[in-house]
């Protein structure tokens, strides 16, 4: 059965707490939290404390692969994934997110995929690898990740999907979803348009409906399908002006979400 999450990326840069209340008050199933600088994100005991007191699980972990957390647990990729995986063990949570490695990271991208597999062979955790986009310096493209940026391209066992990466990349999320075939384990609900007429690229994480991307196409033929495997709501809200216009942007991507999935409302 299809579980529709929400990422506490999604109410930032409120805490952790906000985004397991947000989510119980809006029907979410779960939440996906992100390791990050804050210490709550690494913290069992205070993460399972939040799911209990408000009846919301923790269904996946986002490993800390941002430029932002590049420090967090070390500098050694792979036991950053390791401790990722093992937290999400501890949680009950069946999924990490993960990036591809960024090319400076040299040694850890030349065994990424080996890595993957091996931490999931070994905690039974999915690992879900994210699609990226191409970046941009001074007007110029950079292959800032390697293997690449398309892990349907890639030699990996579960991927995961986001709209707003693939509409910067210039590509179809229907058609990724459909090259990723059953290796497609995870979504990240949002949208996003591609760079804009300068060439300036923005992850805009729009709410669904909002882009240029299929994504009611994408969910409707992930239900036709009968595709298993967790939506996670990574909308940004933080151009809300109160908590009930957050709550509103939150109740419109999970009833999107239900809608075009053939789910009933909480």
């Amino acid at each position: 059965m299809i579980r529709i999450g929400l990422s506490n990326s999604s109410v930032f840069p409120k805490s952790i707490e906000t985004c397991f209340r947000l989510a119980a008050e809006a029907g979410f199933d779960g939440v996906e939290t992100m390791v990050s600088t804050d210490a709550v994100s690494r913290d069992a005991a205070q993460l399972e404390a939040l799911a209990t007191k408000y009846d919301i699980p923790v269904l996946s972990i986002h490993a800390p692969v941002l430029l932002v957390s590049q420090f967090v647990w070390g500098r050694d990729q792979a036991v950053k994934l390791r401790r990722t995986a093992e937290l999400a063990a501890d949680l009950g949570a069946e999924t990490v997110v993960v990036h591809p490695p960024f090319r400076w990271q040299k040694g850890y991208a030349e065994r990424f995929l080996d890595t993957v597999r091996e931490i999931h062979h070994d905690t039974g955790i999915t690992m879900a690898v994210e699609n990226m986009f191409p970046w941009t310096v001074q007007g110029q493209p950079l292959k800032a990740y390697l293997p690449g940026t398309d892990p349907t391209e890639m030699d990996c066992d579960a991927i995961c999907l986001d709209f707003s990466h693939a509409a910067l990349s210039g590509q179809s999320a229907l058609e990724m979803a459909k090259r990723a075939g059953p290796r497609l384990h995870h979504v990240h609900l949002c949208d996003g348009q591609g760079p804009d007429e300068s060439g300036k690229m923005f992850d805009e994480h729009l709410l669904p409906g909002h882009g240029g991307q299929p994504v009611a196409e994408t969910l409707e033929w992930l239900r036709e399908g009968a595709w298993e495997g967790l939506v996670v709501a990574e909308v940004k809200t933080h151009r809300a002006k109160s908590e009930a216009e957050r709550l509103g942007m939150l109740l419109e991507t999970v009833e999107f979400a239900r809608e075009h999935l053939g789910l009933a409302a909480h």
